[in-house]
């Protein structure tokens, strides 16, 4: 079945060198989510730019979104989940990390983004991809989320935020992990936990 993958950066966005950049080079079908200023982490803003890229697909489409990427994908993804195929969340960031406003000290008073998202399970497939020692999502705080959503977690131990600065330029281990879980989507195989 064709289908468009969408890649969804974080805070800063993507660089050249980033490993979203080099798998939106390697696939045929992937684009890159618009209209968002990668820096300003304002989650209302982001939800609407990834839900009209969705809503403007007209194939089923894959989200593969990158840290504070991941919080509007899931949030955008879940009320347009008929037109979503499946999402690859890779290093989520912490909600409790960003207001509705944008970033957020811990001890600010403003409410976290964690109210917003959702806390149902995920109406398609998704795999969470996350490291045992990244500064932005503890594992342990990562954890209550994944089990929320339904999605299986794919630790690849100490490999800090999974971006450039840790080594994540071409990344042949999460494509591979993109092209399994459409493959098991498109069998019916659900990923166990």
């Amino acid at each position: 079945m064709a289908h468009t993958t969408l890649i969804v950066p974080g805070f800063h966005g993507s660089e050249a060198e980033h490993w979203q950049t080099w798998m939106e080079s390697l696939l045929p079908d992937a684009r890159r989510v618009t209209g968002i200023d990668w820096e300003s982490p304002v989650l209302s803003r982001w939800v609407e730019a990834v839900g009209n890229e969705i809503t403007r697909s007209v194939e089923p489409v894959w989200l593969v979104a990158h840290s504070f990427g991941c919080l509007a994908t899931v949030t955008a993804a879940s009320h347009l989940s008929s037109r979503v195929a499946g999402v690859m969340l890779v290093a989520p960031a912490d909600p409790d990390r960003f207001s509705s406003f944008g970033t957020r000290d811990p001890s600010d008073p403003a409410e976290s983004l964690a109210s917003r998202l959702p806390s149902r399970p995920l109406e398609f497939p998704g795999l969470v991809v996350a490291s045992t020692n990244d500064p932005w999502m503890p594992m342990a705080k990562l954890l209550p989320w994944t089990t929320r959503w339904g999605a299986p977690v794919i630790n690849i131990g100490n490999a800090g935020h999974i971006n450039v600065a840790s080594g994540f330029g071409p990344w042949p281990q999460g494509l591979d992990l993109l092209r399994t879980l459409q493959q098991q989507s498109a069998t019916g195989v659900r990923r166990a936990g």
